[in-house]
């Protein structure tokens, strides 16, 4: 593909523009609506000669605007040519297409939303397309609640939701198009599978990195814990790291949502009550639902798994 340049060498000799090129510009340029409209309105910066002077931008402007949209050809991918006046001479620049804003605009948006060990397509996750049936409604509108209360005043504390329910019926969906939510008006989220974080945090251990991580969790400015519950916890994992995260979270009265597939008693009987060596320890459990009771509200979803439809 000739450059702009490499194209109008071969339609211009050096002391005149070519016939071909002349009709180029008559036939083309000059009748592009673009082309007249700037002409028109800057009539009177702009003389014959400095018309004349300026062909090669005219041209490079029509000729580039025909490649918008077609990545491979075009000069500035992604960018749309616009004609400007530069000291009476017309120029080209350059100008983010109408797509490109948006692309740049939901970049942004995910950029926001930090998710570990999580699908990479729960970042598409949106609330309009959450489907709001009668037994999951009620979660739609807790999560629309806390949404409109945190925008109207993000420094204040505000209860997040547990939400607890069978597998498939959206709760990490939910999760997702929250923090996308508040993404949107700039407010960053970070949400953890916390089976996988679990394992990695025990991992973190022989690495020397376990403060560093922990900091990340306990100063999210929106944390989302997604399927806690799934996994049974050493009391390592359950005080130091779990309980840890949380106590600063409560204290600081920092936004802290829960998935599980356990509601909040089952979740503090059946599983933190229950080390992995088999060991019952219930006040030790009861601590971390104190904190967790605080942080949110348990709301149920049920339904349909929706992950086999």
């Amino acid at each position: 593909m000739d450059s702009i340049k490499e194209q109008l060498d071969k339609l211009m000799d050096a002391s005149k523009l070519s016939d071909m090129f002349s009709r180029i510009m008559k036939n083309e340029v000059f009748k592009d609506p673009e082309v007249l409209a700037f002409l028109s309105e800057n009539k009177d910066a702009l003389d014959k000669e400095a018309i004349e002077r300026s062909a090669s931008k005219l041209y490079e402007f029509v000729s580039e605007k025909r490649k918008v949209g077609n990545d491979d050809s075009s000069l500035a991918p992604g960018y749309r040519p616009k004609l400007i006046l530069n000291n009476h001479r017309i120029d080209v620049t350059y100008v983010p297409t109408s797509e490109l804003i948006q692309k740049q605009k939901e970049e942004k948006i995910k950029s926001r939303i930090r998710s570990l060990y999580m699908p990479k397509d729960l970042k598409e996750a949106r609330l309009e397309d959450f489907e709001a049936t009668r037994k999951r409604q009620k979660a739609l509108d807790k999560a629309i609640t806390f949404i409109e209360n945190y925008l109207e005043s993000p420094k204040s504390f505000h209860k997040a939701l547990y939400l607890h329910g069978p597998f498939g019926v959206g709760k990490t969906f939910l999760l997702g198009g929250i923090a996308h939510e508040l993404s949107e008006q700039g407010y960053p989220s970070l949400i953890v599978h916390f089976p996988t974080f679990a394992v990695e945090m025990k991992n973190s251990i022989g690495k020397n990195t376990t403060e560093d991580k922990l900091d990340k969790f306990k100063k999210a400015p929106v944390l989302m814990i997604d399927d806690i519950g799934a996994d049974s916890l050493s009391s390592w994992i359950r005080d130091d790291i779990l309980g840890v995260i949380l106590q600063y979270r409560m204290q600081e009265e920092l936004p802290t949502f829960f998935t599980s597939n356990f509601d909040m008693n089952q979740l503090e009987k059946e599983h933190l009550s229950v080390t992995q060596r088999g060991e019952t320890e219930p006040l030790k459990a009861k601590r971390i639902m104190e904190r967790i009771r605080f942080l949110s509200e348990e709301v149920e979803m049920s339904g349909e798994n929706r992950r086999h439809n």
